[in-house]
């Protein structure tokens, strides 16, 4: 399990958040303020990374490559590829496989306009439910440059390609948590139980993993920080509209979404 080198780490943050004091509440918003996670969430980065693998190392075997990985898992080195590098991690190549890999995937002119949705019609549903439900929305990624337009006018323009019409990316790098709670987010969907755990530490937002593997497996970390998972995009935007009706009297944005995902709730957090 790759996480289980980091086990330690994690219950350690856990316990440090137990006993962090209270932290900005942004319940108070008329309408859900959402961040998205891209690549491995909304983006098919794994298929598009495993296809160039495959033209790089014929006849390695890519079965074992991971939708997400540890960044300690990852490959070193001072390439602007090293933070998305971080994010995924082939297990199947060497560290300096996965170095060729990703200068050949850099090479690419406007790489990150040829990734597929990995559930096609998702964006565009999950526009018509920002218009509908008038919630403000980032999308978030730390992809690293690649030839052609910048990473952030990539994005933008393979957003509005597969339906979400008026998209605000930004490319990010740190703590996910800091940036939620800096924009004052209510809820953040990302694929990385590490991102998740940032969320769920630096901020009063709620995380939501979106973990398309063995339910098993999901960290226990994420569960003691009471980090919600969901299996698909579907799934989550389901919960997403379920929450949107919820009443005044059935508490805030938090309490309700742990409802939703099957988690307890607690007080909520003092605003500072």
């Amino acid at each position: 399990m790759i996480w289980r080198r980091s086990a330690d780490k994690n219950e350690r943050r856990a316990q440090a958040h137990a006993l962090r004091p209270g932290v900005q509440d942004n319940s108070a918003h008329d309408q859900m303020r959402l961040g998205f996670d891209l690549d491995g969430t909304i983006a098919d980065l794994h298929g598009a990374l495993a296809l160039e693998a495959r033209r790089l190392f014929p006849g390695i075997d890519l079965a074992v490559l991971p939708n997400s990985a540890a960044v300690d898992d990852a490959p070193a080195g001072d390439t602007a590829a090293d933070s998305e590098a971080s994010a995924l991690s082939i297990g199947a190549l060497t560290s300096r496989q996965q170095r060729q890999l990703w200068d050949a995937v850099c090479e690419r002119e406007n790489f990150w306009e040829s990734l597929d949705e990995i559930e096609p019609g998702s964006l565009r549903r999950l526009y018509q439910m920002v218009r509908q439900h008038r919630w403000e929305l980032m999308f978030m990624t730390s992809r690293p440059e690649s030839k052609g337009d910048r990473a952030q006018l990539q994005s933008h323009r393979w957003l509005m390609k597969h339906g979400y019409e008026t998209p605000a990316v930004m490319v990010v790098h740190g703590s996910r948590g800091k940036i939620c709670s800096a924009l004052q987010l209510d809820v953040l969907v990302d694929d990385r139980p590490e991102n998740c755990l940032d969320v769920a530490i630096d901020s009063s937002a709620r995380a939501i993993l979106m973990w398309r593997g063995d339910e098993g497996k999901v960290p226990g970390s994420a569960r003691q920080l009471g980090i919600g998972s969901v299996k698909s995009m579907q799934e989550c935007l389901d919960i997403l509209e379920q929450l949107d009706r919820g009443e005044p009297d059935q508490g805030g944005v938090v309490d309700r979404l742990k409802r939703l995902l099957g988690l307890g709730t607690s007080a909520r957090r003092r605003r500072t």
